[in-house]
């Protein structure tokens, strides 16, 4: 099976229905990823046909639960999910925000070649991250704590808004040690892929 036939049946699955055009622009990524990456080590994930689930899927997996328009994607990575939810969503607004410089090179590249007109990219920490406005979704899947994932970047959130943190295993302890704050889990199941993940929604 191709990669384009297991986008589209993992899309199917999610119940995503995304525009043929808009299919091929998220293959073109893996396919710019994977270029970057034999040099770049951007992404431990070496196969293409892996990348569909690991990235392009468990990225996606979380479209009905992301809060508004105005998204802010904390520690970015490679992309990931803030160029994948831009090219799927192209009514939303995406800041996507790294400290590394080699990583920020490759997410402005990538934008540029897919012509991402939505997205914007920010190289720094996220305690010295001054937006001019508050998101109304903050998203992270670099976060290895909740805790702090939660107290740095909460004062960006905006009313009524949320921060999504994208988990593999349930995690917790990490949330026993967060209190004062609604906390939702949901399980995700991600299609072509075995491993647990989990999806922890906060709100204020």
């Amino acid at each position: 099976m191709n990669l384009a036939n297991n986008l589209s049946q993992g899309l199917q699955t999610l119940q995503l229905n995304l525009p043929n055009a808009t299919q091929t622009q998220l293959l073109d990524y893996i396919e710019i990823l994977n270029k970057w990456n034999k040099v770049y080590n951007l992404t431990g994930v070496r196969q293409p046909s892996d990348m569909i689930p690991k990235h392009i899927l468990d990225s996606l997996a979380i479209i009905p639960h992301v809060c508004g328009k105005q998204i802010l994607d904390i520690g970015t990575g490679a992309g990931l999910p803030g160029i994948l939810l831009a090219i799927a969503r192209p009514d939303w607004h995406c800041i996507l925000l790294d400290s590394s410089a080699k990583k920020i090179r490759f997410v402005k590249q990538a934008i540029l070649e897919l012509k991402i007109t939505n997205a914007e990219v920010v190289c720094t920490r996220i305690e010295n991250f001054k937006p001019k406005y508050k998101f109304s979704s903050i998203i992270s899947r670099a976060y290895s704590n909740l805790y702090n994932f939660y107290t740095q970047s909460a004062h960006l959130c905006a009313t009524k808004g949320c921060l999504l943190a994208m988990k593999g295993i349930y995690p917790e302890q990490e949330i026993a040690k967060i209190s004062g704050v609604q906390i939702k889990t949901i399980a995700l199941k991600i299609p072509q892929l075995q491993a647990q993940r989990h999806l922890i929604i906060m709100q204020q």
